[in-house]
């Protein structure tokens, strides 16, 4: 018999065979990413499951998880009944006997019909028990206002649960991160809460073939600059990156970092980026007072006060219930605009207070 061996053809004049091309990036969503990562999750370990309402028979109430129940059955993927505090402890306890649930709360408000057993149990058995009981359960919710959901559905309370030790918590803001994030949460002993703002869902971008593992310990600098450093995360890395768009215009160079995790906090890579640029705006949907912007504010004076060449600005919701109406949204919300005033002040340009 012969054999014959085939090979590519290298460059003119080479016999040497021609790398074969890198897989091209694809066109998604965020919404598509996020459910292939469960996807991927549940057919590489038996032990993941997925609970919540709805997220069966109707893919969740944004759609994250539709065609799971076709693939994976019932068993796996379960319609939870309209108490949180229920399937959250339920997931608590599937967690503790082995498993590796993910449970979906709708939207975050919900989540504080479930706070007693996100708070008083998930987060503090792995320290009560000495290391004894891990609680490896990942929580994700749908955070975030600008869909008119009205001042019941549109909170950003996710810098209420970073004030928690016990819990790790994520707020991926981009197509990879959130293709990414899932797997280090499920192999993370602590409880792990994922927030999924939900102005990103319908989000479309190239995704790389192979976008590799997240590291859920470090921010993440989405634009270099050496002006002005805009510290976001979530929701709001869009807009901070349209104002770094518009500060550049005019020559001032915006270093845009993403958060990424907002407990812990990389208080190295958001240092680094204020002994930079020596100035410092913070972006954070929450309301102002008590905020996770307020938070690293402190942090930035209390570790880099003399790299500050002045006083650190935080862009923040109004302090309202979130308007139903659109135009009173969008006028209570973080804006590009908002964001560019900011930095502006901080490189001594005349501009509006903030509120």
């Amino acid at each position: 018999m012969t054999t014959t061996h085939s090979r590519t053809a290298g460059p003119a004049g080479s016999s040497e065979p021609t790398a074969p091309a890198a897989p091209a990036a694809r066109k998604t969503t965020y919404r598509e990413a996020m459910r292939e990562a469960m996807r991927e999750a549940m057919r590489a370990d038996e032990r993941v499951f997925l609970m919540g309402e709805d997220v069966g028979r109707y893919g969740g109430c944004f759609g994250v998880s539709l065609g799971l129940l076709e693939e994976f059955g019932p068993e796996r993927v379960r319609d939870a009944p309209l108490s949180e505090s229920a399937f959250v402890g339920t997931g608590i306890g599937a967690a503790l006997a082995g498993l590796r649930p993910i449970v979906e709360i709708m939207t975050v408000n919900f989540s504080l019909l479930a706070l007693d057993q996100i708070l008083n149990n998930a987060a503090t058995l792995l320290h009560m028990s000495g290391g004894q009981l891990p609680v490896p359960l990942v929580i994700r919710m749908t955070t975030g206002a600008g869909r008119q959901l009205a001042a019941q559905h549109s909170h950003s309370l996710e810098n209420w649960y970073a004030h928690i030790p016990g819990l790790r918590v994520l707020a991926p803001a981009t197509l990879t991160d959130a293709r990414c994030v899932l797997a280090p949460a499920l192999a993370d002993p602590d409880p792990v809460l994922i927030f999924e703002h939900g102005s990103l869902y319908n989000v479309s971008g190239d995704l790389p073939a192979d976008p590799g593992p997240v590291d859920l310990d470090h921010a993440a600098v989405r634009r270099p600059g050496t002006d002005v450093s805009l510290i976001t995360y979530g929701g709001s890395l869009p807009k901070a990156l349209a104002a770094a768009d518009d500060l550049a215009a005019d020559g001032i160079g915006a270093e845009v970092v993403d958060l990424r995790t907002l407990r812990p906090l990389d208080d190295a890579t958001v240092g680094g980026s204020v002994a930079r640029t020596h100035r410092a705006v913070v972006v954070d949907e929450g309301w102002r007072t008590g905020s996770l912007a307020a938070e690293i504010s402190a942090r930035l004076t209390e570790q880099h006060f003399y790299d500050l060449d002045a006083p650190v600005e935080r862009v923040c919701s109004a302090e309202v219930p979130m308007p139903y109406a659109r135009r009173l949204e969008q006028a209570a919300l973080p804006q590009a605009d908002a964001i560019t005033a900011a930095a502006r002040r901080t490189l001594g340009e005349v501009g509006e207070e903030p509120g």
